[in-house]
């Protein structure tokens, strides 16, 4: 997956380690929640992994007008057949983008729920599998811009990981100002891998070894969440899943076949930051970095 990440290094300027916890976070068979500001490449992100990794993609955009419909699909009625057919939405596919899903309105934002979790599609009585593999990338512009519905706590959890572009580096900015057009770069791009390969490296993350030590390390983290004063509710034993399987898939990108501490103190924030609410006024990012200062490593 090294060739992936240099590829997309070409279109993401400076942003490696956001590029590697995207990867993990598909490794890890999760979806993930990119939130920042409009034009710093939430969208081109999304654009770089499926063509990287030679995926079916669809781009949902999420407006306030916005039905469920739109995106699981529908059944219209053949007069031919006397029978309704039923036309799949963009959910099927193998990478969809979400993109600004916190303009759409709580019912809508809900359609997705269980296409992210069970990986299926009920409508109109039948159920429908997904393609595999099925990975969701949402973007979302921060909450406090015009036209924007929060995403309740139900929706968040269903995020393996959120991470967040930010602004380049002024090096990478020149790049960026100075170079070829990135949609002309991302245009020539062939895949590195096939997604049947991509298949076999989830099954390889799948086996890297966490030992009884580092689950202990895990659930002493959780259980500090749940405990402390600094968040308003602890993290839920599907977050400690997560934070082990994010965990592996780190560990495995780096070349290993079993996860160091520093592999879940590295994905500790994308994991858990869209999940704890502090209970006081600072931001998420400090109540974390005093969770991993204030327990010790076993």
């Amino acid at each position: 997956m090294d060739s992936v990440v240099t590829a997309a290094g070409r279109v993401i300027l400076g942003k490696d380690r956001q590029v590697r916890l995207a990867l993990a976070c598909l490794l890890a068979r999760g979806h993930l929640l990119i939130e920042d500001l409009p034009g710093v490449g939430k969208t081109t992100l999304a654009h770089v992994l499926a063509q990287l990794l030679g995926l079916h993609f669809q781009r949902i955009q999420f407006t306030s007008d916005m039905l469920p419909a739109d995106i699981l699909g529908v059944s219209i009625y053949d007069r031919d057949s006397g029978a309704f057919n039923f036309h799949p939405g963009p959910v099927f596919s193998q990478l969809v983008l979400a993109d600004e899903i916190n303009r759409a309105t709580p019912k809508t934002q809900s359609a997705l729920l269980e296409a992210m979790e069970e990986r299926q599609v009920t409508a109109e009585g039948q159920t429908r599998p997904l393609p595999s593999p099925f990975f969701v990338i949402a973007t979302q512009n921060p909450a406090h811009q015009i036209g924007t519905f929060p995403l309740p706590e139900s929706q968040l959890d269903r995020f393996l990981m959120k991470i967040e572009l930010g602004y380049p580096d002024r090096a990478a900015e020149r790049e960026l100002l100075a170079g070829a057009d990135r949609r002309e770069v991302l245009a020539g791009m062939a895949p590195c891998i096939s997604p049947a390969e991509l298949q076999a490296h989830q099954e390889s993350v799948r086996r890297v070894h966490v030992s009884d030590a580092l689950i202990d390390y895990v659930q002493a983290l959780v259980a500090h969440t749940r405990e402390s004063a600094d968040w308003q509710a602890g993290l839920s034993p599907r977050a400690a899943l997560a934070l082990l399987a994010s965990a592996r898939a780190w560990a495995w990108l780096d070349g290993r076949d079993h996860v160091l501490p520093e592999d879940i103190q590295a994905v500790l924030p994308g994991v858990a930051g869209h999940r704890l609410r502090p209970a006081g006024e600072g931001p998420a990012a400090d109540s974390i970095g005093r969770l991993i200062e204030s327990v010790p490593i076993p």
